[in-house]
């Protein structure tokens, strides 16, 4: 364990040579950590305390304002070789960060083979599994023997980021199996690869969307996949720690879609007033016109609410349940579907799950609400309550399943069923339900001249 507190009161005395020989010993993470937290000035110095290995590294768990920061100080020639020293899938995930112009400054750093495979993986739409792979990995040709095999294994071994698996490959580069290095160490020497490779692996498609990587390597529980395009060819891999970078950015991104905001460029802790208003602003003006419905349906039954008050009295209870009710509904049906719990076609068996779950919380919510309106008021507003309410719940729960599977089926993030749109929806429904409902059931308790429309 390293002592944190520490360090940061020797940056505040300006103790440099304590801080150096204390985070040398850190892991890159725990040091791009530090570095978030220190002022700009502290953060160029102790960067360049470190050396460019560990540099590399923990430029590569860095992000926002804080990596930006840092490249924008570094000279051209700390910048080459950092840039270089990065693995291939962490320099393309640098690059698609940055903005415009500094992309090209650094890809003008790169020369021959780096940045030939740079621009390569640059090239594949940007959240497709091309922009996460790596292209370094090792495999073996079937025809090898174990002991030909090995020997590649130590040799090849040394430029690649891990050797978690050996691929087997035909000539034609096509990939044949995999290999565990237990397998290929036990191996007879003179065995043929072929005989003890694992045929049918789990792959991915170089343009198959990221959150498919995710997807398949929580449901193979592999730590590492291939990646081949059309003709079957292995191209790259992608390996559990850029999954993990993924999956927390797409929860990250589901999470603020899911409360009407659209997703951050980076961190929140990086964001400034004037990002978060744009990110916030469209979606709270949009959300006003779905709640003028409302307020027109409000409107036309005008005269109804001004012959029975008590009505009023219930108006705000009615449509917190609905929207409540609407809202767990769509959580629950959003991380299913983000999940792979639930897929498209699975949307009629979710409806009539739902349509059960809507029917007896429905009935249930109808139950407290006609003792609460039966306090509160006579015994007819009491019925309208208690009837409505259990109208309002089902619709709200249906809506709430519905509209992600809506979103879907239109290839859009079901995400965007966020729970303020869920509860302005059914907040028209629960308005439009209530007070048709009390326009029906009270019309004879209307004096005549103010009788409901």
């Amino acid at each position: 364990m390293h002592d944190e507190r520490a360090v940061t009161e020797a940056i505040e005395r300006q103790d440099w040579a304590y801080v150096r020989s204390s985070i040398e010993t850190w892991p890159s993470a725990d040091i791009a950590e530090l570095l978030r937290s220190v002022d700009a000035p502290a953060r160029g110095l102790i960067f360049h305390m470190l050396p460019r290995d560990l540099a590399t590294e923990v430029l590569a768990c860095l992000d926002g304002t804080a990596r930006d920061s840092l490249l924008m100080a570094l000279t051209e020639d700390d910048t080459r070789a950092i840039i270089q020293r990065m693995h291939p899938d962490d320099r393309t995930r640098l690059l698609t960060e940055l903005p415009g112009t500094a992309v090209q400054r650094l890809l003008n750093l790169l020369r021959g083979p780096q940045l030939d495979e740079t621009k390569r993986l640059l090239g594949y739409p940007p959240e497709s599994v091309g922009r996460l792979m790596t292209p370094e990995y090792v495999a073996v040709r079937e025809h090898w023997t174990a002991a030909r095999a090995l020997d590649h294994v130590r040799h090849a071994g040394q430029k690649v980021e891990q050797v978690l698996a050996v691929f087997v490959v035909s000539s034609s580069w096509k990939l044949k199996g995999v290999l565990t290095l237990q397998q290929l160490v036990l191996a007879a020497p003179d065995a043929q690869v072929e005989t003890f490779t694992r045929e049918g692996v789990v792959k991915l498609r170089v343009d198959d969307d990221r959150e498919i990587a995710v997807e398949s390597m929580l449901r193979y529980d592999e730590v590492i996949l291939p990646v081949v395009n059309d003709q079957e060819v292995l191209l790259g891999i992608v390996t559990a720690d850029d999954v993990f970078d993924v999956a927390e950015a797409e929860a990250t991104e589901d999470i603020q879609l899911s409360g009407a905001v659209s997703p951050l460029r980076g961190s929140y802790r990086d964001a400034s007033v004037a990002e978060l208003c744009r990110k916030r602003l469209p979606w709270l003006a949009s959300l006003i016109f779905v709640n003028l419905a409302a307020s027109g349906v409000i409107a036309a039954y005008e005269e109804t609410l001004a012959s029975m008050l008590a009505l009023t009295f219930f108006l705000p209870l009615l449509l917190g349940a609905g929207g409540n009710a609407g809202a767990q509904a769509s959580t629950l049906t959003v991380r299913a579907l983000a999940t792979g719990d639930l897929d498209s076609s699975l949307w009629l068996r979710a409806l009539t799950k739902e349509l059960a779950v809507g029917l007896i919380l429905g009935l249930s919510m109808a139950g407290l609400a006609w003792l609460l309106a039966s306090w509160r008021a006579d015994m007819r507003v009491a019925l309208v309550v208690a009837v409505s309410m259990a109208a309002v719940v089902l619709v709200a729960n249906l809506v709430g399943m519905t509209l992600p599977f809506l979103l879907t089926r239109l290839r859009l993030d079901p995400a965007v069923a966020s729970n303020p749109l869920i509860t302005s929806i059914s907040d028209v429904a629960g308005v439009l339900i209530y007070l048709s409902t009390a326009a029906f059931a009270l019309a004879e308790a209307v004096p005549s001249g103010m009788a409901a429309p």
